[in-house]
This record gives structure tokens, sequence and C-alpha cells, in this order.
């Protein structure tokens, strides 16, 4: 049986416009937990260190998307090019403002500028669509992807903070300015694989992506996925100090991300032919079933280990199906924005699940920070279900127009 992910990669193009995307991705991990490390060195203070990271990060939420919305109306080279050079110049503006103690004002107005930081994520999977569009090669596309993200997150906070701690204040935050200026440029370059822009037709919807009914239940199903995500690395950190083993922490977050990782990956070797809706509300229900054992977890490094672990392995086949259903959902001349919003759930519901886990740790204890899990994926459940009508692909929007097909 051949290899499906070498089979994908035989496309044209598919090898160097992956391989930038992953570069340029580096900076979405790097520069939220870059800024805390390099501020809080330089200024000794954390309430400013986490207020300028928290800025950068909910405005890029906000911002993303329509810089995906310009994109897809005008390409990618054109509009994202001078956004991730905004970005980059931000950036170094914020390192040469901690380096040099200017005013805080400075480091807050380098964090909103540096917002226009283009979403990579969404790019690269349009250009995945477009090369795959409606064939099942596509879903082993947005699985490599989504395994890709995983990979990036474990490895671009680590890289952030290690090289802030091990040479200089600032040196993770140049190395992430500098992977977002290569990266971005390296596959903006690649205008081959570019997707063409799609005219909106005369009875398409023409606003914002996130109008669609489709849209906005995945972004708000994601943005409960998210806030699980990071409620487990919250509560795994506060739980394995209660323990006595602080160092414990990274292992415990490592395993929940491999398990997320090796399910995609497996997930998108298969490919399986039930419609993607349905799909997404098994992954959202094994979710929620599997952050039960959670609670249950605090007694032992292990033991949370191996609850963490399990409660991880749907992650990714939710974001798998997630972006599946989007690209379905949405016409082809607003896919960049769809996919943006759905990241921007994710990102919102990470920030939401770190605050209110945070808080339940501080007032109830470690253990009950998991809650925040089971209440947040229960909701996921919900969403998706109550959704199932509108997320089916019963309708399916084409270039120019809405297409009836046969309900799966």
């Amino acid at each position: 049986m051949a290899n499906p992910y070498a089979e994908i990669f035989k496309a044209r193009g598919a090898k160097g416009f992956s391989s930038a995307a992953f570069v340029a991705r580096l900076p979405v991990a790097m520069a939220p937990i870059g800024i805390v490390a390099m501020l809080s060195q330089t200024h000794g203070e954390y309430w400013l260190a986490g207020a300028v990271s928290a800025t950068f990060a909910l405005a890029n939420a906000l911002v993303s998307p329509q810089i995906s919305r310009l994109v897809d109306r005008y390409g990618q080279a054109r509009i994202a090019m001078p956004a991730a050079i905004v970005s980059a110049v931000a950036f170094v503006l914020l390192i040469a403002a901690a380096n040099q103690r200017w005013p805080a004002w400075v480091l807050f107005a380098a964090a909103l500028a540096a917002a226009t930081m283009p979403s990579i994520s969404a790019m690269v999977r349009a250009r995945w669509s477009e090369v795959f569009r409606d064939r099942p090669e596509l879903n082993t596309a947005f699985a490599f992807e989504s395994a890709a993200d995983e990979l990036i997150y474990i490895a671009g906070a680590s890289l952030s903070v290690g090289l802030a701690v091990s040479f200089f204040p600032e040196a993770g935050m140049l190395a992430s300015t500098a992977l977002l200026a290569v990266g971005m440029m390296a596959f903006l370059l690649q205008r081959a694989s570019e997707p063409a822009v799609r005219p909106i037709h005369s009875g398409q919807h023409k606003g914002s992506a996130v109008r669609l009914p489709a849209v906005r239940l995945v972004t708000l199903a994601l943005v409960f996925v998210g806030a699980t995500f990071a409620t487990a690395e919250v509560a795994s950190v506060a739980i394995t100090e209660q323990l006595g083993q602080p160092g414990a922490a990274s292992l415990v977050i490592g395993v929940y991300a491999v398990g997320s990782f090796a399910v995609g990956l497996i997930l998108g070797a298969l490919n399986p032919k039930m419609p993607l809706h349905r799909q997404m509300l098994i992954a959202v229900s094994v979710l929620a079933l599997t952050a039960l054992p959670l609670l249950f977890a605090g007694t032992s490094v292990p033991l949370l280990a191996a609850a963490v672990f399990l409660s991880g392995v749907a992650i990714s086949p939710t974001f798998i199906t997630a972006f599946g259903v989007i690209e379905r959902k949405v016409p082809e001349s607003m896919l960049t924005e769809g996919v943006t919003w759905v990241m921007t759930g994710i990102g919102i519901g990470m920030a939401l699940g770190a605050f209110i886990s945070g808080w339940v740790v501080d007032n109830y204890g470690p253990q009950n920070g998991f809650w925040v899990s089971v209440a947040a994926s229960a909701a996921a459940v919900l969403t998706v279900g109550i959704g199932q009508g509108s997320l089916s692909d019963s309708k399916l929007h084409t270039t120019g127009r809405t297409e009836l097909q046969p309900a799966e």
C-alpha cells in the first residue's frame, strides 16, 4: 500500500510551499511566549510581559481574518507580503524598545502593529485545496498540516524560551522575527502554487465568511476545543508543582501533544469515507469522554501523563475534520478567511481556557482545573451536534453557485 503522505507531496510545488509554511508558522508559537520571556527579564514585571503578549495575541486574532479576507480578494503575495513586512518591522521595534527600556506605551504600540502577521496556516491550507479540491487526498493534506501545527506548538514555544534563557532576553524574539521574514518570503515567492483569485458571482455570499452558519458553528466549537487544550497545560503545570515535581510538567504536556500528533497522522493515512460533519461530531464526543479521567488523575505524575495522553487523542482529528468542513462549506472566493476564523477560534479558546482554568486552580485547587476541560468539551459536543444540519455536505458551495447534492 502506497504511503498517502508520500503521494500528496508528489504534487507540483507541494514540498516547497509546505516546508516554507512550516518555517513561517513557527513565530505563531514563538512570539507570544517569546514576548513574555523577553520582557520578564528586561523589565522584571510579569504583568507587563503578559499584558504586551496578550495585546499581540488578541489583536492578531481580530486582524488576521481581515487580512485573509483581502488575501482572498487580491491574492496571497499582494496582501500577505506587505502585512508580513509591517509585522516584522514592528517586532524589531518591540525588541529595541525592550532592550533600550523605552516607555511602556511603545511596547504596546509595537505589539499592536505586529498583529498584522498573516495567517500562514490558512494560506497553506488554501494551497492544498487548490491542488486537491474535491479529492480524497485533501483530507490527508489537512491531516499533515494539523500534525505540523502540533509540532510547531511543541517546538516553537520551547525554542523561544530556551534561546531567551540560554543566550540573552531578546534571542527568542530575534529568532522568531527572522523565521517570519525568511519563511514568509520563501512561501510567497512560490507563485506557481498560489491559489487563483476567484470573483464573487451573482447569488453567492458577498459578506464576511464569518456570516456563514458553518463558519460560525465551527469557530465556536473550536473556541471550546482550544479551551480544553489550554486547560490541560495550566492544570498539568499546577498539579506537577503540587506533587513536588514541577520539572515533570514539560513531559506531561509533551505526551498530550504526542497523542494528538500520532492519531492525526493515522486518521490522515486512513482517510475515512464517513461524511466530515459526522466525523467531527465523533471527534468532539471522544474529546469529551476522554476528559473525564483527568478529574481523577492528580495523585501521581505517571497517572496524570497517561490521562493527559488519552485526552489528547481527539484534538488533531477535531482540527482535521473542522478544516475539511470549512473547505466544503465556504466558497472558494473566501476560503482563506474562513480557515482563519477557525484558527482565531482556537486562539481565543486557548486564551480564555488559560484564564478560566488559572482562576479555578487558584481558588479551588489544581485538580479542579480539569473541570474546565470537561465543561468546554461538552459544550463543543453540544455545538457540533446542534449544527449537524448546517455542517452537512448536502449544500456545497462552488466557485459560482450553490449546488444541491443528496445528503449523506
